[in-house]
């Protein structure tokens, strides 16, 4: 009977933070500052990047005037929502700050666990990277300044994808991203989820904390890796990147800049941390800012005033390493 309440609480819990993202997000999208031509920016929708899988798409968002501003950097987004739920579709606020900023954006969709687990989203994402590489050009974006973005699961995913530009793997998937030469200029995994085995460490690390949290943390690492014990196979290296960067396996490449944020009320701000100090011990530029008592994904709230202040570090730390 016990097993079962923890079923349908975990489904519950599942269903209510679901609505409320989408909720938000849709709501968030009749404003009229929602749309993009009032930024002088315009949207693509529904490129493929793999036409023989109707799930590979992705948007689009350039600014309109691009072709008289010469090849402009490019963002690769990965949206989050623990490798589950959500979309590109959710995460238009995202796509939308980076291209009035002056970036053409490429914002995916991929497979979703439970249906899809590990690898389907990272298989995905390196498509979608791979397709960049081949096709940025063709949307006014310049791979030479390409920039890896994502948060929360985003993030997960946006860090594999970095080691899989650096690193020799053996999976085909992360061949596919090292064949192509290119190496990001920057990476920015915002509030990740960095190492998706062994959710317990959260419990470990902080008695306190809630059931609601908890439960949807293991979620994340049930429906994406199943019940696997970290580090039981390097198969899983890429669905824990922290665990890579924090391995003694060196890179063909050198890994690109990294600029970590996440806000202190965080219950993943561990792996922020984690991750930081990692990068760090391997000689890797990586820049942290932590916003005090912020919770998960706060800077997609882009009213507030602490999401404006991570916007603003976000591209000064691009202006740095990126555009200047």
């Amino acid at each position: 009977m016990s097993s079962r309440f923890a079923q349908l609480r975990r489904r519950a819990g599942s269903a209510l933070a679901e609505g409320f993202f989408q909720g938000v997000s849709r709501a968030a999208g009749m404003h009229p500052l929602a749309r993009p031509e009032r930024h002088g920016v315009e949207v693509l929708r529904d490129v493929a990047y793999d036409p023989a899988h109707p799930t590979r798409r992705l948007d689009v968002w350039r600014p309109v005037d691009h072709a008289s501003r010469g090849p402009l950097p490019a963002v690769l987004y990965v949206h989050g929502g623990g490798f589950r739920i959500l979309s590109k579709e959710t995460h238009w606020v995202m796509a939308l700050a980076f291209a009035r900023r002056g970036y053409v954006v490429f914002n995916i969709d991929y497979r979703l666990a439970p249906q899809h687990p590990f690898p389907a989203a990272l298989e995905d994402a390196c498509e979608a990277y791979a397709w960049v590489c081949a096709h940025a050009a063709e949307y006014g974006g310049d791979t030479g300044r390409l920039v890896l973005a994502g948060e929360s699961a985003g993030a997960n995913l946006v860090a594999s994808l970095a080691a899989a530009a650096c690193f020799e793997r053996d999976e085909p998937y992360a061949q596919r991203v090292f064949a192509t030469g290119v190496v990001p200029r920057a990476v920015l995994p915002a509030c990740g989820i960095h190492q998706v085995t062994d959710p317990l460490r959260f419990l470990r690390r902080k008695p306190g904390l809630s059931r609601f949290v908890y439960d949807r943390i293991e979620e994340v690492s049930r429906a994406y890796v199943g019940d696997h014990a970290p580090g039981a196979t390097a198969a899983l290296d890429l669905a824990d990147p922290l665990r890579l960067f924090e391995g003694d396996a060196g890179s063909a490449r050198p890994l690109p800049p990294f600029f970590l944020t996440c806000g202190t009320a965080d219950p993943l701000l561990d792996d922020t941390r984690r991750l930081h100090a990692a990068l760090t011990a391997r000689g890797t530029v990586s820049e942290v800012k932590y916003y005090p008592g912020e919770p998960h994904a706060f800077h997609a709230f882009v009213f507030r005033e602490s999401a404006k202040r991570h916007w603003r570090d976000t591209f000064a730390f691009l202006d740095a390493h990126v555009v200047g």
